[in-house]
């Protein structure tokens, strides 16, 4: 729902096919979920792009992959993931990501430098802005 998305993610159309894909798979592991349920129908209510996707019907289960994230300030970002399941639950999971290359490597570097000094200089975090 953010248009700032499309320019966050450089391959914005997988990755949003993607994204809705993992979510029938949630709903469709968690029928009685009343939220998951609302979450769908203020989407599909909201947004055509949504509401397209959501009508193909897809399931994807994203354990392992790439993505290909553009930083405002450092460029783009080549990242691989991992989603390793936590013991005793089935709903939760943590990804890992790591940079896939060694250009990527080198601005993760510069961005945790550029983080620190905006932190040190008081200017970050940002503070979050209502909508």
């Amino acid at each position: 729902m953010d248009p700032l998305a499309r320019d966050f993610y450089v391959d914005w159309e997988q990755t949003a096919n993607d994204v809705v894909a993992v979510l029938r798979g949630y709903v469709g592991a968690n029928p009685a979920d009343r939220r998951l349920s609302d979450l769908v129908g203020e989407l599909v209510t909201s947004s055509d792009d949504f509401s397209r996707r959501w009508a193909v019907h897809d399931v994807k289960y994203h354990r392992t992959g790439r993505k290909v994230l553009r930083h405002r300030v450092v460029g783009d970002l080549d990242l691989g993931f991992e989603a390793l399941a936590l013991p005793d639950s089935t709903t939760l999971s943590l990804f890992v990501y790591y940079p896939a290359d060694e250009s990527t490597r080198e601005r993760l570097q510069l961005l945790e430098s550029w983080a620190a000094t905006e932190a040190r200089d008081g200017i970050w975090p940002h503070p979050v802005q209502p909508r």
